[in-house]
């Protein structure tokens, strides 16, 4: 059976709200991303077949995680947020023996994981590393990774990469998404964003404010993202070790170019 939030050592700390304000609805955010399959669908295609494991950090409530368990992959799926990983868990209990035996979930902290194992494969999906807010979270991120990867192991990312069309919106404009049924509360609300973007942190606040229809009301959430250059990230990559880098973008496999929005990033720390 699968292993339930097990606590890691090393929980830290965030100073950062929007670091965990959208993760204590793991209902609305699987509605949310209930249709994305790009990355998904990578990730599978890409690990598949191979051997010595799968640590995912930044795990959620497993949307990843079920697929490649469901193919046939080992996963310890890491994540800090308790209704995230419980989600998880609920979620575990309708998949089949096969594959509830091959997920073990953990609690922990990407930025300071330890763990008695290693593994063929580290991961970390969908803008997990848009939560390194500081130059001691880039630093812990980076030796979690090495720390459990085997010999000849590799790291796997993706991130959003920084738009300057979307970091110069007036933070005071609420931009409006129509209505939708939010699922927690399971009223009809009208939904809106505004942005505010930190040049010096390099942090763009992300406000979610859902408008009961009733008149009830309403509430918001706070998604925080730091933002990374694609020649940082590759600086930082090459401080912190690892020297052997391969970029896709968009999960097509083909080369960066000035029109990519997503950054695909699978590297080896070098042998020092």
């Amino acid at each position: 059976m699968a292993q339930r939030n097990q606590p890691a050592r090393g929980l830290k700390p965030s100073l950062e709200p929007g670091a965990t304000s959208l993760y204590a609805s793991p209902a609305y955010y699987d509605k949310a991303y209930r249709k994305r399959r790009v990355d998904l669908d990578f990730y599978v295609r890409t690990l598949q077949g191979t051997r010595g494991g799968v640590l995912e950090l930044g795990a959620g409530s497993g949307r990843i995680t079920l697929a490649l368990a469901r193919a046939g992959l080992a996963v310890t799926a890491v994540d800090s947020s308790p209704t995230m990983l419980d989600a998880l868990s609920e979620r575990l209990k309708a998949e089949p023996l096969a594959v509830q035996r091959r997920v073990r979930v953990v609690m922990g902290d990407m930025r300071a994981l330890t763990l008695d194992e290693t593994f063929r494969w580290v991961i970390a999906p969908f803008n997990t590393v848009l939560h390194l807010y500081t130059p001691d979270d880039i630093a812990g991120f980076f030796l979690t990774a090495k720390r459990h990867l085997r010999p000849r192991g590799e790291l796997l990312f993706d991130y959003a990469t920084p738009r300057v069309r979307d970091l110069a919106v007036d933070p005071q404009r609420w931009y409006k998404g129509g209505s939708l049924i939010e699922p927690t509360s399971g009223k009809r609300v009208r939904y809106a964003e505004r942005f505010h973007y930190s040049p010096q942190r390099q942090v763009l606040s992300t406000w979610l404010h859902f408008a009961p229809i009733d008149g009830s009301e309403p509430w918001e959430l706070l998604l925080t993202h730091r933002q990374f250059f694609p020649q940082e990230m590759r600086a930082l990559l090459t401080l912190h070790g690892f020297d052997k880098q391969q970029w896709f973008a968009d999960f097509g496999g083909s080369a960066p170019s000035a029109l990519s929005d997503v950054m695909v990033v699978r590297c080896q720390p070098g042998r020092r």
